[in-house]
């Protein structure tokens, strides 16, 4: 058998190796068209998650939050720019670095008061760790921002210097010290006050941008790919009035001291518009201090008391069950009315019915309603009806109670709940309601919505203007509104809040001293109350106060309690009208004329503290006031025998400082 030749193995190996070669290639070939079948088969979202979910994300860019006016255009609430720093070391230059790092530690030292060393071990560290997002600062202030960026290194921007820069938004209450319950919040959670009413128009559109994963940890934002601009919000001007809120917080806390009390509440609402001009809220904290943290006018029913006797009698007088010519046996003031004692804890006697109101007689509005409605409640709780007291109101503040009174369709319904009603029992309504009645009263009996909104604006156009909103366009016949007026007037002139009375500014109101939590042992709590309007013959305002647990050993009676503080909101709020109001009731010290100085004076304000400018020359504090950046609102000529606020008071750039003037 011959032997193959060299030649004959040579082919074979290589025909050998071309079929094994073929086979791989077959391989890679097949391999090749199934990964092809297999990516065409697979979910594109699966890409997304394998890799640019994990490494990407689009994050948002928050709208600036729209600003919080008070009517006279103060800021309340307004949304500023603070600038958070972060260092790309791996984009810095090395000659840059190496350079310039000393001067930039130094700047850096004097700048947070920090050794320069401390910044040094720290940027070096970070450098050879190649970090692309490091924290340096957060928080910063446009001041600190601009400074910031003018440091070695960092003015080269963020292609050379590794300077980024991340602006955020934050909210700041421009009056943290009156009504922060009142302006309230949004943390996107929770809403409360105005800031959570109005936040539709306050909040913007959000925008978006596109983030790559740094570590772990750190994201940082692309800048060549598109970003959403955000829409800012618009800006909301309520119907606070700053001045008008002061003097009520003023007066209720200065109250609520003196007489050790939990918590108060104020509203003061304009009768020809139905705007509230102050909403005060304060409760003592831990600590001792009132704070206005909680907002008691709307978000807790109470039994009125007395100020519901306002309520129960118009509906008799509007039936004309009554007159002014009405009166009514209380006797020696206590009467068992179906087993339930009603007493007065005064006098007795024969009186007419605007004795029942000036007296506050339990027994005398409890005596009249049963006697015309016992054997029909439900005409009187259709009045109740009209008035909108069995509805919750309508409003956009979050947290708004919905009345509850007691009716004969409930089982706690029994004989005597009408005579109950009658004096402010067996009824939970919270107090803007209860204003909102009163201001119906004064307003002629055209009961308005509550508003809480001038006007919203954008870009300075006006977008929209709120309006008067009528709830009840009759409440009851024009005489019966009268005679109510008529009844509440000789109720501050000569019954309960006769200690309020001054000639040269006529009021109408009703004091109020509910007992609560009766059925509970221990001490006996009162709430004390004052609702009225001023003035009785042109009425401008409704307010309505109230003082929870007052100490009782120091009074608990709404005459007492809380008249004083209607008295002082009326006086002081009323400076700017033509009425002629006795100088006792609008400023708290006399104006000592000894101490009149040189024209020359000059004028401080130290820690943000007014100074006394009593008897100074206006003509040459005014200018020295508006140059320290206060706006100053002034009335007649000569010396300044008034100002407001009063001495020792903090005040900010954007509250203004009235004065009067006089030769």
């Amino acid at each position: 058998m011959q032997k193959p030749s060299e030649y004959d193995n040579k082919r074979k190996n290589t025909l050998r190796w071309g079929y094994l070669f073929a086979v791989v290639a077959l391989c890679v070939f097949v391999l090749f068209l199934a990964r092809i079948v297999i990516l065409q088969n697979t979910n594109v979202q699966e890409i997304k998650d394998d890799y640019i979910n994990k490494n990407y994300r689009t994050a948002t860019l928050k709208a600036a939050r729209g600003n919080l006016f008070a009517s006279d255009g103060s800021i309340l609430a307004t949304t500023v720019m603070r600038y958070d720093i972060f260092l790309d070391f791996k984009t810095m230059k090395d000659t840059i670095y190496t350079n310039n790092i000393g001067a930039l530690t130094d700047s850096l030292s004097k700048m947070f008061g920090k050794p320069r060393s401390e910044f040094r071990k720290k940027f070096d560290e970070q450098r050879s760790k190649k970090n692309q997002y490091y924290t340096l600062a957060r928080g910063l202030d446009f001041d600190q921002y601009d400074r910031i960026r003018q440091f070695p290194i960092f003015r080269r921007g963020k292609n050379k210097g590794g300077f980024i820069v991340d602006r955020n938004y934050k909210r700041e209450l421009a009056t943290s010290e009156i009504g922060a319950g009142t302006i309230g919040m949004d943390d996107g959670e929770h809403k409360a006050g105005l800031e959570g009413a109005f936040s539709k128009y306050l909040k913007g559109t959000d925008g978006k941008r596109l983030e790559q994963r740094i570590n772990s940890s750190q994201w940082k934002p692309i800048d060549f790919w598109k970003v959403q601009e955000p829409t800012d919000g618009e800006d909301v001007y309520t119907t606070l009035d700053l001045r008008i809120q002061d003097i009520a917080h003023s007066a209720l806390q200065k109250q609520l001291i003196n007489f050790e009390a939990k918590h108060g509440t104020v509203v003061v609402m304009e009768v020809a518009t139905g705007k509230v001009r102050a909403l005060v809220n304060l409760r003592r904290d831990d600590d001792g201090n009132y704070v206005d943290s909680y907002n008691y006018a709307l978000k807790d029913n109470i039994e009125p008391g007395s100020t519901f006797k306002t309520i129960s009698l118009l509906a008799a007088m509007d039936d004309g069950f009554i007159d002014e010519n009405t009166t009514v046996d209380v006797g020696n003031g206590v009467w068992v009315y179906s087993k339930q004692r009603i007493s007065d804890g005064h006098g007795g006697g024969i009186y007419d019915i605007s004795d029942v109101l000036a007296k506050s007689s339990n027994v005398g509005s409890a005596k009249l309603i049963t006697k015309y409605y016992a054997e029909k409640p439900q005409i009187f709780l259709d009045h109740l009806r009209r008035w909108k007291l069995f509805d919750k109101m309508d409003l956009e503040l979050p947290g708004i109670t919905k009345p509850r009174i007691v009716t004969p369709e409930n089982k706690r319904w029994n004989a005597a709940t009408l005579a109950s009603i009658a004096y402010g029992y067996s009824t939970n309504i919270n107090l803007l309601q209860l204003t909102t009645f009163y201001n119906g009263v004064a307003n002629g009996g055209k009961m308005l919505k509550p508003l809480f909104i001038d006007k919203i604006m954008k870009d300075g156009k006006v977008m929209y203007t709120a309006k008067p909103e009528v709830m009840v366009d009759k409440m009851a016949s024009e005489k019966a509104i009268k005679m109510m007026t008529s009844a509440l007037t000789k109720a501050v002139e000569k019954g309960t809040g006769k200690s309020i009375f001054t000639p040269n500014l006529k009021m109408a109101g009703k004091t109020g001293t509910a007992r609560f939590e009766y059925w509970l042992p221990g001490p006996m709590k009162y709430r004390a109350s004052f609702a009225g309007f001023y003035p009785a013959d042109n009425p401008k305002y409704t307010c309505y106060v109230m003082i929870s647990e007052p100490n009782t050993a120091k009074g608990f009676y709404g005459a007492t309690v809380s008249a004083p503080v209607f008295k002082e909101i009326a006086g002081k709020t009323f400076l700017k009208t033509p009425q002629n109001v006795e100088k006792e009731m609008l400023v708290d010290r006399k104006v000592n004329l000894n101490k009149m100085v040189e024209p020359n004076v000059k004028v401080a304000v130290n820690n943000k503290q007014m100074p006394s400018v009593v008897g100074l020359i206006g003509k040459n504090v005014i200018p020295q006031l508006e140059n320290l950046g206060y706006r100053v609102d002034f009335k007649g000529v000569g010396r300044i025998t008034e100002q407001f606020p009063l001495e020792g008071t903090t005040i900010s750039k954007n509250q203004r400082i009235y004065l009067s003037l006089q030769n």
